[in-house]
C-alpha cells in the first residue's frame, strides 16, 4: 500500500486456505514481546488448517476422475449408480472447501491429479477383470476442472475398439 501500512490479506470467508496461509505469515512476522506466546506452532496450526482444505479438495478431485473414468472405460453396468453416487458426494465436499486459491491450485495441478486418479481406476477395473477397460484409460486428462465440478455431468461411455 502507498502509505506503509500493512497489507489486509484475504478475507476469511472468501479464501479460507489464503487466509490461513497469510494468518501463519503475518504471525510469524509479528515481533513478540511474550515469550509465553508459543507463535510458532500456533502459526503451524493455521497453516495445517488450510493444507488440511487443499488436501481434501486434491481428494476429491482424485476420486471423481477415478470414477469418471470407471463410468467411461468399464462395461459393467451395476457399479454405474454407486460410482455416480460418489461422484455426487465428492462434488458436494469438494463445494463446500473450495476456494478462489483452491481452485486455481487444482487446476495447475490436474494433470498430476488425473495420474493419481487414473492409477485408482485401473486398479479398480483390473480387480474386476476388466484388463481391456484398465488399458484403454487415455494417458492425459480427458475432464475439465469445470466438467469435474459441474452438478449433473457425466462423461459419456466409450465404445470398445
Amino acid at each position: 500500500m502507498p502509505d506503509g501500512s500493512p497489507q489486509k490479506g484475504p478475507d476469511y470467508d472468501d479464501d479460507f486456505y489464503a487466509w490461513t496461509q497469510h494468518q501463519a505469515a503475518v504471525l510469524r512476522e509479528m515481533p513478540v514481546a511474550d515469550n509465553r506466546f508459543d507463535r510458532e506452532n500456533v502459526a503451524e496450526e493455521i497453516e495445517t488448517l488450510g493444507k488440511d482444505q487443499r488436501d481434501a479438495v486434491r481428494s476429491h478431485v482424485r476420486r471423481i476422475i477415478e470414477h469418471f473414468l470407471k463410468l467411461q472405460y468399464s462395461p459393467a453396468q451395476e457399479p454405474r449408480y454407486g460410482w455416480m453416487g460418489s461422484i455426487t458426494e465428492a462434488r458436494s465436499s469438494f463445494d463446500d472447501k473450495i476456494t478462489p486459491t483452491l481452485r486455481q491450485l487444482a487446476e495447475s495441478e490436474l494433470a498430476r491429479l488425473y495420474r493419481q486418479g487414473k492409477r485408482q481406476a485401473e486398479l479398480g477395473l483390473r480387480q474386476y477383470g476388466e484388463e481391456d477397460a484398465a488399458a484403454r484409460l487415455p494417458e492425459t486428462c480427458p475432464f475439465t476442472l469445470d466438467e469435474i465440478c459441474q452438478d449433473d455431468w457425466y462423461p459419456e461411455p466409450v465404445e470398445k475398439p
